[in-house]
């Protein structure tokens, strides 16, 4: 089991709760005053924003409301006082939050678009929503309005269906964000599961991803597909780590898995770890074809049933290369070719490395995902197999926890290592792996280094969709840079410091 948690003064956890209620609710008011709202176009320089109707009070808004709602999550980031008493704040945070226009990006209004085409009888994957003649063009990104859609067929089809039921633009957006809502529900049903079945304190995990400013801002107001994804690899995860092998829990999990991969790819990742969830007994090659075989004909055979039924076919493979149009500092890999492009531009030359740089990050993180699968399965195999008398009787006492949190941590820092190497990083990307982490981290100290980026990229966004990181762009690329360097050092030092002691 996990260490238990600090205690929370109940005057310390009503200041939060109420602060933080204060903050949702400034949010809210800067959404109506300047955010994304329907028919608003899009503001291409902070100037705009400023001098727009209500500028100043929007900045004000935002800025007051998102130190308060990220102060009081961080002010409890041991664990609040209970499941229950996180749960409420959680859902009274977001009360204000359903009344907002789409806030922190317009994603949303590229989804009404791609189903519209899709109900229209294009295809999403072949043409961009200007071309399609979307008549709600004008409210998506302009870097977004010429490119194929990235996102899974099952979410397409969600998408076309809101656009036929809700009548309009605000109807479909109402009905994405249930959409939504209803993800982050299926969230916060499995969380209690997952975590008593990692060993880890179920307020503290509750707390941490359902009171996660990102989690109101953009997956509820901003009404993201990733809420659904998150909330059905959770519900896949919970099934299997309930009843590992069992014919019916693989068929449920698979289905699962396989919605969340039609909902958005990022869930991949999640695929091999998931595979080591669905093996009963013991970790043999044997028993992991057995029962991971079975679990990914069902997750495959998911992704061909819908991809068929909507028409779609494996179009949306080919779209997710788009994702990557956009080039912001926020990823480690992309800064790192801002400044080696600016080190050449002092030198006259252009390298454009950002490219290169881009194509390092994925075979970087194609290694880590290997590496992280099979410290994984090592693990898990050494638990089967635990030596002296007293060991077994430990890792009988403890193996069923053992084994879930190994699963569910390996998954974690797979989504991790995703979000850090990919070509491109939006903030709402951190939920992914703050979801899995909060469950499978059982020490206290340990939750602040995935906890520390969640609060951070709680305030790169305004109101309007604008990412800070665009009028950022060479501090920002400098200072990543420097970070992925202190990291790579230390990480070096820390290797070099425990060689010795292994021989």
């Amino acid at each position: 089991m996990g260490e238990p948690d600090a205690p929370v003064r109940p005057v310390a956890a009503d200041l939060a709760r109420y602060a933080g209620l204060a903050g949702a609710a400034l949010l809210t008011a800067a959404g109506w005053l300047g955010g994304a709202r329907p028919g608003a176009p899009p503001r291409t320089t902070l100037a705009g924003l400023w001098q727009a109707p209500h500028g100043p009070a929007t900045f004000g808004c935002w800025l007051v409301g998102t130190v308060l709602l990220v102060g009081a999550w961080w002010s409890l980031r041991w664990g609040a006082p209970s499941s229950r008493w996180a749960y409420l704040t959680a859902g009274l945070w977001v009360l204000p939050l359903l009344a907002a226009p789409p806030l922190g990006s317009r994603d949303v209004y590229s989804y009404v678009c791609q189903g519209w085409t899709w109900t229209e009888g294009a295809s999403p994957y072949r043409v961009g929503v200007a071309a399609a003649g979307c008549p709600w063009t004008d409210s998506v990104s302009p870097i977004w309005r010429d490119t194929p859609a990235p996102y899974g067929p099952f979410f397409v089809l969600l998408a076309g269906l809101a656009v036929l039921a809700g009548g309009g633009l605000v109807g479909a957006i109402v009905l994405l964000r249930v959409v939504a809502v209803a993800g982050v529900l299926l969230v916060a049903y499995c969380l209690p599961g997952l975590a008593r079945a990692a060993g880890v304190p179920a307020r503290r995990a509750v707390w941490l991803v359902l009171a996660c400013p990102l989690v109101g801002v953009h997956l509820v107001a901003g009404a993201h597909n990733d809420a659904l994804a998150l909330g059905l690899i959770l519900a896949g995860l919970l099934v299997l780590c309930g009843r590992p092998g069992r014919l019916r829990a693989l068929l449920v999990a698979g289905v699962l898995l396989g919605l969340a991969v039609a909902v958005k790819a990022t869930a991949v990742v999640v695929l091999p770890f998931a595979a080591l969830a669905a093996v009963s007994g013991r970790h043999t090659w044997r028993a992991l074809v057995r029962d991971g075989g079975r679990l990914a004909v069902v997750v495959l055979g998911t992704l061909l049933v819908v991809s068929l039924a909507t028409g779609l076919g494996l179009g949306w493979v080919g779209g997710l290369g788009h994702s990557a149009d956009s080039q912001q500092w926020t990823s480690p890999p992309t800064a790192v070719g801002f400044v080696v492009d600016y080190a050449g531009g002092l030198a006259g030359r252009h390298p454009h490395a950002v490219p290169v740089t881009r194509a390092v990050g994925l075979v970087l993180l194609a290694g880590a995902l290997v590496v992280l699968w099979w410290r994984a399965w090592t693990a898990l195999r050494r638990r089967d197999d635990p030596g002296p008398e007293a060991a077994r009787l430990e890792a009988a006492r403890l193996e069923e926890t053992a084994r879930t949190r190994v699963a569910l941590l390996g998954a974690g820092l797979a989504l991790a290592a995703t979000v850090l190497l990919a070509p491109v990083f939006h903030p709402w990307y951190a939920i992914w792996p703050l979801a899995l982490l909060a469950v499978a981290v059982a020490s206290l100290a340990r939750t602040v280094w995935f906890v520390a980026p969640c609060a951070v990229a709680s305030g790169l966004t305004l109101p309007d969709g604008t990412n800070l990181a665009r009028f950022t762009k060479a501090p920002g690329a400098v200072l990543m840079t420097v970070l992925v360097v202190t990291v790579l050092a230390a990480g070096v030092r820390a290797g070099l410091r425990r060689r010795p002691a292994t021989r």
